[in-house]
């Protein structure tokens, strides 16, 4: 059985620096529920429809931190998230040298939730990608300058989608 809304809110209420994938755990439930349930001013779900252009527009953001979590390891890269496109079944980021690159399996993409939750006692925003089983897949963090300020870009374009999202 899921934990409901308020069981998760009232977890945060008593763990308020918790990361959502630690409430999942620690509630026996997904991160994709545990996200789904933060207030209002915290999530809101991004159109999976429009998944394409927004892979298609954050290669244009400048350099951002993208996560992927596998079996309790956390993998962090912090760049330019890549171009990409479509062949052999994959979404394919294309990279020239150095950089972030791979193959992402977007067929059970499930969900698109754009989160604004602190980190750390920090304004923090990030595009998470959830998978069939409401698992993480991915989550792209806007960039930070080199005193750890947000880039005021970003946030511009991250609250745009936030109310494209709203008004869709």
């Amino acid at each position: 059985m899921q934990p409901s809304n308020d069981v998760i809110r009232e977890y945060f209420d008593s763990h308020p620096n918790a990361m959502p994938s630690q409430a999942a755990a620690e509630l026996g439930t997904s991160e994709l529920v545990v996200v789904s349930a933060l207030p209002e001013d915290q999530v809101c779900l991004f159109p999976l429809s429009d998944k394409d252009e927004l892979l298609s527009c954050l290669p244009h953001w400048g350099p951002m931190t993208t996560i992927v979590s596998v079996s309790g390891s956390i993998f962090e890269f912090k760049g330019d998230f890549p171009q990409g496109k479509y062949a052999y079944g994959y979404y394919n980021l294309i990279t020239q040298g150095n950089g972030l690159h791979g193959h992402l399996s977007l067929d059970g993409l499930t969900a698109i939730a754009l989160v604004s939750r602190p980190f750390r006692g920090k304004e923090s925003h990030s595009i998470n990608f959830f998978g069939s089983e409401g698992e993480m897949i991915f989550k792209v963090y806007l960039g930070r300058d080199s005193n750890r300020v947000l880039l005021p870009e970003q946030v511009t374009r991250f609250n745009a989608l936030k109310e494209r999202a709203i008004a869709a």
